[in-house]
C-alpha cells in the first residue's frame, strides 16, 4: 500500500505543511508504507500531545498543535489594463513582462514604458506606473532620486582644454566614487530637516548621509566636464547663444535611499503578500502609517539626491 496525501485529507490531516512532515515519517522509519502506519498516523493526529517527545512524530506533532499560519496572496487582476509604449522596437521583452504583471495590481489605474525601458525590480525601469492612494518601494526604486544634472558655467568652452589638469583635480578633491565616504565631509542644510529627528529609521542613517553628501557612488554614476552648446536664443534659462564650459553629473541617494527602500519594501511586502510574479512590487497604503513615513522618507531621500549634486 502506497499512502498518499489523499489518504492522509481523507483521515483528516489539512492540506499544506502536515501533510508533508507525515509522509516523511513514514518515508523516515521504515521506507515503505504500510496499513500500520496510517493507524499511527491517525493516532499522532488524534493525540498529538502524547507524541511530543517521539523523536519519530515529535515534528508533525508540534504542527498539529500549532499550525504554520498558509499565507494568503492577494490575487491580481484577470485582465492587463492599457498602457502606452513609446520606442517599443527596442525594449526588452522582460521589460513588457514586468509591466504587464504590474498593469494587473489592483491599485493601478494608469502606466507607460519609455524608449529606454528595460528590466528592473518589479517595475521596469523606465517604467511608469500609477497607482490608487498606493506607493511602491521597489517601483520608486533601489536608488531613490537618482539624476542627471548638468551645471553650465559662464566660462569658455576652451577651458576644458587649457585648464585640463585643474578640472580633473577639482573632482578628484569634490566627490567620490564606489562606497568611499568623506573623511572630513562637507555641511549642506538638507542634514539640517527635521525628519532626521522624527522617523527612528532616517535618524539611524543621519551620519552616514553626512559622510556620503556630494559622492556620487558606484555603477553607472559620473561626473564630468564637458562643452554644452545653447542654439536657442529663447531657452528658459536665457542662456546667450554660444558655447560654454559645463559639468554633468549622475548620482542618486546614496545609502540613505538604499537603506529606506529595502526597510520600507519588507514592510510592503509583509503586510501586502503578492503572487511570485509579482511580490517586489507590494504597496503601501497611503492612509497607513507605513505609507505615510515612507512617503515622507522618500521625499527627503530625493531632496537629498538633488543635494549630493
Amino acid at each position: 500500500m502506497k499512502i498518499t496525501g489523499a489518504n492522509l485529507i481523507t483521515l483528516g490531516f489539512k492540506e499544506g505543511k502536515q501533510i508533508g512532515l507525515a509522509l516523511a515519517t513514514i518515508i523516515n522509519e521504515t521506507g515503505e508504507n504500510t496499513k500500520a502506519e496510517l493507524a499511527q498516523l491517525k493516532k499522532v493526529l488524534d493525540y498529538p500531545h502524547n507524541f511530543l517527545s517521539n523523536p519519530t512524530y515529535k515534528t508533525l506533532a508540534k504542527e498539529l498543535l500549532n499550525p504554520t499560519p498558509i499565507e494568503t496572496t492577494i490575487p491580481l487582476n484577470e485582465n492587463t489594463l492599457p498602457y502606452q509604449v513609446y520606442g517599443g522596437e527596442g525594449i526588452e521583452a522582460g521589460a513588457l513582462d514586468q509591466i504587464n504583471v504590474a498593469m494587473r495590481l489592483p491599485v493601478a489605474k494608469a502606466g507607460a514604458l519609455m524608449p529606454d525601458a528595460h528590466y528592473g525590480y518589479g517595475l521596469p525601469i523606465g517604467g511608469v506606473l500609477a497607482t490608487e492612494n498606493a506607493v511602491i518601494p521597489y517601483g520608486v526604486g533601489v536608488d531613490i532620486g537618482c539624476r542627471m544634472c548638468m551645471t553650465i558655467y559662464d566660462m569658455p568652452s576652451s577651458m576644458i582644454d587649457q585648464r585640463k589638469s585643474d578640472l580633473k583635480k577639482m573632482l578628484i578633491n569634490n566627490t567620490k566614487f564606489g562606497k568611499a565616504t568623506f573623511k572630513k565631509p562637507k555641511d549642506h542644510e538638507i542634514l539640517e530637516h527635521s525628519l532626521f529627528n522624527e522617523i527612528p529609521l532616517v535618524k539611524n542613517l543621519k551620519d552616514k548621509a553626512w559622510r556620503q553628501i556630494g559622492s556620487s557612488g558606484g555603477g553607472n554614476h559620473f561626473v564630468e566636464f564637458g562643452i554644452t552648446e545653447m542654439i536657442d536664443p529663447d531657452n528658459e534659462w536665457n542662456i546667450p547663444v554660444g558655447t560654454y564650459l559645463a559639468v554633468l553629473s549622475h548620482s542618486g541617494s546614496r545609502g540613505l535611499g538604499a537603506t529606506i527602500s529595502q526597510h520600507y519594501t519588507k514592510i510592503a511586502m509583509e503586510k501586502c503578500p503578492l503572487p511570485k510574479e509579482a511580490k517586489h512590487l507590494a504597496w503601501l497604503d497611503l492612509d497607513s502609517e507605513a505609507g505615510a513615513e515612507y512617503w515622507a522618507a522618500m521625499n527627503l531621500a530625493g531632496d537629498y539626491a538633488s543635494a549630493c549634486h
